[in-house]
């Protein structure tokens, strides 16, 4: 990788590394006319009879707002909405670049739950969904709830749920390889976003033997310290006996072990102690609960991690711009169960002619590969908003492929106009 010093100073140049680009020529007085005025009154007088034209109208059908607070940015933590920015923006154009999707990153100057909930509903209007993005938890979670059922618009968690889609694909493709299925041990350490993200759609997938831990040791049914609401619905939920006890006694004879925690919590006898066959998924970033290398010499019959220089890469990049794209695909009214399965059971799929234990998932750093997987994901979910009532619009699973595929190709267009210009 370039060094530090190199990268601040394409970036200065740059300032910054998205535009907003015309969709419509504007060279003539009567482009001027059509686009603008008098032309834009005809578009407005429509919408004002029937709002729900705005989606044939505008860009609001092809639109999503990123909204972050700066108060835990992946692997950086704490920074705060300005700092934060330059993650955001890296975010819209893995949205534009792999789904075809435009975001808008909008980083406020507010951590209070309350303000960041009343700034979503007033941007409804202009965007056809909401990701909450990097937000401290649990307030990330009861904000995503929150909007969840005021809004007329979907709202996507990726830190929730766009890692659960992928780590429920890359499980799924792990139990196929191992002979296993869900009524497998699993444990999962990490009580955050992620972790109870991923704890609600394994339970929505039918898995029952399962087991949440956080810093306080197992979460069960009756546990006084150390909870919320969010861990009070888990307890009811997971941990059939109410097992108390520290990851070292929960994972004994387990079949999969999620970490979504901090760095070095297992241990090559932890492992060892788990059943035959272990799958271990240590995806704590940027420096895992155990390495690759380490989880493979313990005996890890399957190891993930969060790296992109280890093999398995369980990355979100895999589920966002697909779950994205199909959500603005259908118009959306919310984001359901139904549909992250669909999505999940989408990007297994991909995987499926070259599926090894050293190959569970479809690689995210191929672009062409996760573009194809991007395409699918919109599909899967498109079908399952349709098919649930959560679409306002059914579509046709092959015309949807072909409007994600031409989104994906003009993005393609614009990047070789921008590579051509600057090799100029």
């Amino acid at each position: 990788m370039e060094s530090k010093e190199e990268i601040l100073r394409d970036l200065r140049q740059r300032k910054g590394k998205i535009e907003v680009i015309s969709r419509v020529p504007m060279t003539t007085s009567e482009e001027l006319s059509r686009y603008y005025t008098p032309g834009v009154a005809y578009a407005s007088s429509e919408i004002t009879g029937r709002k729900e034209l705005v989606y044939e109208y505008t860009r609001k059908s092809n639109l999503i707002a990123i909204i972050s607070d700066g108060t835990r940015i992946l692997g950086l933590g704490r920074i705060g909405p300005y700092a934060g920015l330059p993650v955001m923006e890296g975010k819209s154009i893995l949205f534009k670049k792999f789904g075809g999707v435009d975001a808008v990153p909008l980083c406020v100057s507010t951590t209070d739950e309350e303000e960041i909930v009343r700034l979503a509903a007033q941007i409804e209007p202009s965007f056809g969904a909401i990701n909450i993005e990097d937000i401290e938890s649990p307030k990330s979670l009861r904000i995503a709830e929150r909007l969840s059922k005021s809004l007329a618009i979907p709202v996507i968690h990726d830190d929730q749920q766009g890692t659960a889609v992928v780590v429920l694909a890359a499980l799924m493709n792990s139990l196929k390889l191992a002979g296993k299925g869900v009524d497998s041990k699993v444990v999962i350490n990490g009580a955050g976003s992620a972790g109870i993200g991923i704890a609600r759609l394994l339970i929505f997938a039918g898995f029952r033997r399962l087991y949440v831990l956080d810093s306080h040791g197992s979460v069960y049914r009756g546990r006084k310290s150390n909870m919320n609401e969010f861990k009070n619905e888990l307890a009811s939920a997971t941990n059939p006996e109410c097992e108390t006890g520290s990851l070292e006694e929960i994972s004994r004879r387990a079949d999969v072990l999620i970490g979504v925690s901090r760095r070095g919590v297992f241990s090559e006898s932890l492992i060892q102690s788990m059943n035959t066959k272990p799958i271990v998924f240590a995806l704590a970033n940027p420096e895992p609960e155990i390495s690759y290398d380490a989880a493979i010499a313990a005996g890890a019959f399957i190891a993930a991690t969060g790296r992109s220089d280890r093999p398995n890469q369980v990355n979100n990049l895999l589920a966002f711009p697909g779950i994205g794209r199909g959500l603005l695909e259908s118009r959306a009214r919310t984001l359901n169960n139904e549909m992250l399965h669909s999505a999940a059971i989408a990007i297994a799929r991909a995987s499926s002619r070259n599926l090894s234990p050293g190959h569970i998932l479809p690689d995210p750093m191929d672009t062409k590969e996760a573009m194809a997987v991007a395409v699918g994901v919109s599909a899967a979910v498109c079908d399952a908003a349709s098919k649930t009532g959560a679409a306002r619009i059914d579509r046709d699973t092959a015309e949807v492929r072909r409007s994600v595929r031409a989104s994906i190709k003009r993005y393609n267009y614009i990047e070789k106009r921008v590579i051509k210009r600057e090799s100029e």
